[in-house]
């Protein structure tokens, strides 16, 4: 399972330049004036996690294969982009097919840079892309219901969620809160841009990525249930340019204890609930991404779907019990390994191996 960010913003407020540092390209044009992007430049990142080259390293694999995150740089909006203004329909295209939107807010100031807006204020930056998205979402949803007649939606849920969407939307209220509500399932099925899970990204200058500054604190301050993640996109370019040894050196030299991309990817994880899990043996270790609370037969199926479809049990040890065991044969002869049916809810760091029916 591999899954999708957006990252999204004004124009100007350094997209581009976060989108080549985060996938060390240089695939999205960043320049000094809005809609620099115009189609959405899209990178795949390799997921990094020191479990799995521990585990590899017991297990002796020949090959490492990290879980996979994309990013999508998408093309800036203005106001009024639910009418159309700027790249407003290619715009909110283009998010409607992200898993998780990282809304990335200018938080420095320079004379250097243009801004859309006169002044340097990421909570009306925000606002402004939490409201295009509401209106757009208002308007979908004014299609799709019919208010003379009954909707002509099949799902009893659906039909309740749409509904209770386009209440509170009316009234100007967020509907994050109706995630608690309704299956991950429906909630997909209702294609609304102001359900998806959110991240909010603070782009700073080098002086506050670790501490942060007056914008960043005031974006915490009222957004306390949100994911908020400070990043430096200056920064992250810097790191990509050193060697592995250097990069490490100019961190600690900063007080910078992970990288703005192991920052966001952790955030991602959180707002999207997913865990990992392992696969290990002799050809590869392989890292697995599922939702939170999967059963053992749907952890399978990010694999093949056969693994799924005939699943008869899996071998479960925990990550510290492989590393402290040394590995499978380790963990059998001390009685760490288990043997687990079709309702096992799969945790984070279980190395598994499964056994099903051809």
């Amino acid at each position: 399972m591999s899954f999708k960010c957006g990252i999204v913003g004004l124009p100007n407020v350094g997209k581009s330049t976060t989108f080549n540092a985060l996938t060390k390209s240089k695939n999205a044009e960043a320049a000094n004036f809005p809609f620099c992007t115009i189609e959405p430049n899209i990178g795949v990142v390799a997921v990094p996690d020191i479990r799995l080259d521990k585990i590899a390293k017991i297990a002796k694999s020949e090959k490492i294969v990290n879980t996979l995150i994309t990013f999508v740089d998408i093309a800036g909006l203005v106001e009024g982009a639910s009418k159309g203004e700027g790249l407003g329909n290619k715009f909110l295209s283009h998010i409607r097919e992200v898993d998780a939107i990282v809304h990335l807010l200018r938080c420095f100031d320079s004379n250097d840079i243009q801004n859309v807006n006169k002044t340097v204020n990421p909570m009306r930056d925000l606002e402004i892309i939490e409201t295009e998205l509401m209106l757009a979402d208002i308007e979908s949803l004014e299609k799709r219901l019919d208010k003379k007649k009954k909707l002509k939606i099949d799902n009893d849920d659906l039909e309740n969620l749409l509904i209770r969407a386009y209440e509170s939307l009316k009234k100007g209220d967020s509907i994050h809160n109706l995630r608690n509500d309704f299956d991950e399932k429906i909630i997909k099925m209702s294609n609304l841009l102001s359900l998806k899970p959110i991240i909010i990204a603070c782009n700073t200058d080098e002086n506050s990525v670790v501490e942060g500054n007056g914008y960043t604190k005031e974006i915490i301050d009222k957004h306390k249930k949100e994911e908020v993640v400070l990043i430096s996109a200056e920064i992250e370019q810097q790191i990509n340019d050193l060697g592995v040894k250097d990069a490490k050196d100019f961190m600690s030299e900063i007080g910078l204890q992970e990288t703005g991309l192991d920052r966001l990817i952790k955030s991602s994880y959180k707002s999207l609930e997913l865990c990992t899990y392992f696969t290990a043996g002799p050809q590869e270790s392989r890292a697995w991404t599922v939702k939170e609370n999967s059963k053992a037969p749907n952890a399978a199926g990010v694999i093949h779907t056969d693994f799924q479809k005939g699943f008869i049990k899996a071998e479960v040890v925990s990550y510290e019990d492989y590393i402290k065991f040394n590995g499978e044969n380790g963990c059998r002869d001390n009685g760490k390994l288990r043997i687990e049916g079709k309702d096992y809810i799969v945790k984070d760091g279980d190395v598994l191996h499964f056994r099903f029916n051809t």
